[in-house]
């Protein structure tokens, strides 16, 4: 259901998440999903719908995200709107998310111009080999992996030794402090 930008993953997931009349956000609306320990849950305008009596009733919703993020925009979730058919239109929550990932993709620590380049280069470059020469590509993607996982080490300690702080490595990779943890430590172990 939630947006999702390939580049930061769960650390910035999008969703139109529900207001209340009093311009309140409502806690988390529990889903049964089936048999199973967990009940999934979400925040998201559809589950506030007026459908069950027992959640109280979205107003508007709003462009959110799971860094904590919330826009400013408000967009009514009207019952004649819906339909019945729960149809509400979320593309104007979704632009005000893509804006903030364009934010968070401009304060996150840049890729030099010319490897940006070169990078985007061998990516088409790739893509036509595995159309092309199916067993180069595949020989290929297994150079990068020996080559990224040697990179992805030596970055990994060099983070360790210069003590960098999660939520500063979150920041500057564009993720949560978890996320980045998870990646460098993923990094230092792969050898």
């Amino acid at each position: 259901m939630g947006w999702r930008s390939e580049k930061f993953g769960a650390s910035h997931e999008g969703w139109a998440g529900a207001l209340l009349a009093d311009g309140s956000e409502p806690g988390p609306a529990y889903l049964d999903v089936g048999s199973g320990p967990r009940m999934a849950e979400t925040t998201e305008w559809w589950a506030y719908d007026g459908r069950l009596s027992s959640r109280p009733r979205a107003a508007w919703a709003r462009a959110a995200c799971a860094c904590g993020w919330r826009g400013e925009r408000r967009f009514p979730v009207e019952p004649d709107q819906l339909g019945g058919r729960g149809d509400f239109d979320d593309s104007g929550a979704r632009q005000e998310w893509s804006r903030h990932i364009r934010e968070v993709e401009l304060r996150s620590v840049p890729l030099p111009v010319g490897l940006a380049e070169r990078l985007e280069q061998l990516g088409d470059e790739l893509l036509a080999l595995a159309d092309q020469a199916p067993l180069a590509a595949v020989r290929a993607v297994g150079e990068l992996e020996r080559l990224t996982v040697d990179v992805g080490h030596l970055a990994a300690q060099n983070i360790h030794a210069d003590q960098i702080p999660w939520h500063a490595a979150g920041e500057a990779l564009g993720l949560s402090a978890r996320e980045a943890r998870s990646r460098i430590v993923r990094y230092s172990l792969r050898r």
